[in-house]
């Protein structure tokens, strides 16, 4: 019989555990909160709703899920246990996040899916306390101004954080900025964060925590197609495709994404050689695994192609970047576990130089600042990387977990670089680092208490070093050893949690950690605006030494945590102002004597409704230079750290309307440079984002970024220039198959 609109049909609902045992008194609603039954002694639940029918399936110790259907189904519910957001970055084992010692967060499917941000490090932005070296979005921003900050440690070029996809480090090898169009965003399941330090398990770079994207698998056969377009001309177009056959699976995705972009000189200092900042990118990738029984077997490989146009018509770069990697996880007896990763990458990165004339140019007798450029340099650099990583862990009884593991992770180097002028010269660079590890964790619970102890020994290596150069005076070859050194660095860390009840937890933790120099701080120089880095070959690690200290709660309706943290960096690479009065202004990487970053931070996550969460935290932190050395800087604010940030995330689903999800930040005043001499005011931004779907294969959505239109300062090079102003993105998103996200 043909079912109308008046004879809703009858389906019935089978609610399981994992074993397959009936889940008895699980409670059904449906997608407007109302009660419709409780699951009898054998799981089931007939239920009377119009088809594809939306509900929710809560059971008390295990994780509550949302499912549409048309038909008579069986669920599986996880234990909550399980499914609690736990931390894989943090510490190897996992912990939920009342029990962790550090701060961490998980930024789910749900709430990537409804952020009006067009990039992963926007839809980070998210989290307090999260910014990259400097305030643009990576859609305009120089690859070098595109390092990660946590924790109010600032970057340079380099992330002083870590940022991990299935053990695999994703920072450049050459210059330690992240990639962030290189990820394809359909198959990002989350993205999980600790802060503080974390080199007892993750060695150089994670200093100010570690980020780690979590991709997805392939369950089913199924594809998405997603594309929008908006203001300044911003496209992202992204498809991905799924099968699974038996214990085989495989996924397929890829897209473009881009824009046209602005010119980010502030509107009355711009000059004629100004042009609009932009990137055009393109990625891909493909995963196919077997998992069948303990044995789970991978293979992955990535592409990843940008454009950049940085500001000015000779100001540009460029990075072709393959990735593979390779491994298996085996879950053995008695709960043992053993994970094994090959990876390596192959990247071209090519940038052009030029210093700013005030003089005029183009033919412009009227024109008296910015009129053009002068090309300077022309540098080409492609990178080798390999690794490997592997880690056991065994269950000791019911309290005790112990593990080991160890990596390894080299990178060669090859930097050719042509200079223009009066100083024409052509130099080839090369140089080898090389990261080897052993660490090993222990972890033991008992009674309300967590004690986690782990330690790492890094052998850090840099050598093999090779300079070649031809100046124009004589064009004679001249060649020079770059320095060579090794250094072995010990970094441990201890953290401990005390439940108080089912709701409350005490928690404190104590590290050290290291971040190495990268090749491109050693030997290369590097451009943004009409500031030009000169490396330095004497560069030593940064050494870190940190604690924290909280109170953690969690109830029904969300978790909020607070901490008191300090983290004291000896020897922090800085960019020191050489001769401000160059063009371009003249900067060189030092080591400092130290700073220290010490503030306050509260962090959470809220479901007052079943259909609304609201999330996001406030940080203070009072981070400053304690020990100068040789330069005036005692006293001066880190570069690019706010004393005071915050987030706030709302958002509100209901199946008959739509999502509906606002993100907001906030801001204080910062410092652009070592000096303190140029200032950037605070700020404040509003996003939104919604989408409303059209049965369960299409789903329209609109996004709108920086919605006053806000002018945020992102630096002073001197010359002040902003952020995006406020853009708009309209778009779709097309599902086939049997199933999803």
């Amino acid at each position: 019989m043909r079912l109308t609109a008046q004879a809703q049909p009858s389906l019935t609902l089978t609610v399981e555990d994992n074993s397959g045992a009936a889940v008895q008194g699980a409670t059904i609603t449906d997608a407007g909160d109302r009660l419709l039954g409780e699951t009898n002694a054998e799981g089931q639940l007939t239920v009377v709703c119009s088809t594809p029918c939306r509900l929710r399936i809560e059971a008390e110790g295990f994780a509550a899920k949302t499912v549409d259907l048309s038909a008579a189904a069986t669920v599986r519910l996880e234990p909550g246990g399980e499914t609690e957001e736990v931390t894989v970055t943090a510490y190897r084992a996992p912990l939920s996040e009342i029990d962790s010692p550090v701060t961490t967060r998980l930024l789910t499917t749900e709430a990537l899916n409804s952020t009006a941000a067009v990039t992963l490090d926007g839809e980070v932005r998210q989290l307090p306390g999260v910014e990259l070296f400097r305030r643009s979005s990576s859609l305009v921003a120089n690859p070098s101004s595109q390092g990660i900050s946590l924790r109010a440690l600032g970057s340079t070029s380099a992330s002083r954080t870590l940022v991990t996809e299935d053990d695999v480090p994703l920072n450049d090898p050459f210059g330690g900025w992240i990639h962030w169009e290189e990820q394809p965003e359909l198959a990002i399941h989350s993205i999980e964060l600790v802060r503080g330090g974390a080199s007892d398990l993750y060695g150089s770079s994670a200093i100010g925590g570690v980020v780690n994207v979590a991709l997805d698998r392939p369950t089913s056969n199924f594809g998405e197609l997603m594309t929008s377009y908006g203001g300044e001309a911003t496209y992202d177009d992204s498809l991905l495709l799924q099968a699974k056959h038996g214990p085989w699976g495989v996924l397929a995705t890829g897209g473009t994404l881009g824009t046209d972009g602005y010119i980010q000189e502030a509107p009355s200092q711009r000059g004629p050689v100004d042009i609009a900042s932009n990137v055009h990118s393109q990625n891909g990738m493909l995963l196919a695994e077997h998992d069948r029984g303990p044995l789970r077997l991978i293979v992955r490989g990535s592409g990843f192609n940008e454009a950049r146009d940085n500001g000015t018509p000779f100001q540009t770069n460029g990075t072709r970047l393959w990735r593979y990697a390779l491994g298996g996880d085996w879950q053995g007896p008695r709960a043992a576990a053993l994970a094994v990763r090959l990876y390596g990458s192959a990247e071209h990165y090519r940038q052009t130089f030029s210093s700013i004339s005030n003089l005029p140019d183009f033919g412009d007798p009227g024109c008296s600042y910015r009129c053009g450029e002068i090309p300077t340099k022309f540098s080409l650099t492609p990178v080798n990387e390999l690794g490997a990583v592997a880690h056991w862990s065994q269950p000791l009884g019911a309290g005790l977990l112990l593990l080991f593991g160890a990596d390894t992770h080299d990178v060669r180097v090859w930097d050719r670089e042509q200079s223009f002028g009066k100083s024409a010269s052509i130099t080839n660079l090369h140089d080898h680092q090389r990261d080897s590890a052993p660490y090993t964790e222990a972890m033991w619970v008992r009674g309300g208490w967590t004690l986690v102890a782990s330690a790492r020994e890094d052998w850090f290596q840099n050598y093999d070093g090779q300079e070649l150069s031809f100046k124009d005076t004589t064009w004679t070859p001249t060649a020079t050893q770059p320095v060579q050194w090794d250094q072995r660095v010990f970094d441990p860390r201890l953290g401990l949690t005390r439940r108080l009840g089912g709701h409350w937890a005490l928690n404190a933790t104590g590290f050290r950690a290291f971040r190495a120099p990268t090749p491109n701080e050693l030997y290369r120089s590097t451009q943004v605006g009409n500031q030009l880095t000169v490396p330095s070959s004497n560069l030593l690690s940064e050494r870190a030494t940190g604690w924290e200290t909280g109170v953690a709660s969690e109830w029904k309706w969300g978790t909020v945590r607070t901490s008191y943290f300090m983290t004291q960096v000896n020897r922090p690479i800085t960019a020191v102002t050489i001769d401000p009065t160059s063009s371009p202004i003249l900067l060189k990487r030092e080591n400092l004597g130290q700073i220290e970053s010490r503030g306050a931070a509260i962090d959470f996550e809220l479901a007052p409704r079943r259909w609304m969460t609201f999330d996001g935290g406030y940080q203070f932190a009072h981070a400053t230079v304690t020990n100068a050395g040789t330069t005036p800087y005692l006293g001066n604010w880190i570069p690019e750290v706010a004393r005071n940030m915050a987030t706030g995330n709302l958002r509100v689903f209901r199946s008959e309307l739509g999502t509906l999800s606002l993100q907001s930040r906030l801001s204080g005043r910062q410092y652009d440079d070592a000096a303190n001499q140029y200032l950037l005011h605070g700020y404040f931004r509003l996003d939104a984002y919604g989408s409303h779907d059209f049965g369960k294969w299409l789903q329209v959505f609109a996004a709108g970024e920086n919605l006053f239109d806000r002018d945020i300062e992102v630096a002073k090079t001197p010359t002040t220039t902003l952020a995006m102003p406020r853009v708009a993105r309209f778009g779709l998103l097309v599902r086939i198959g049997e199933g999803g996200k």
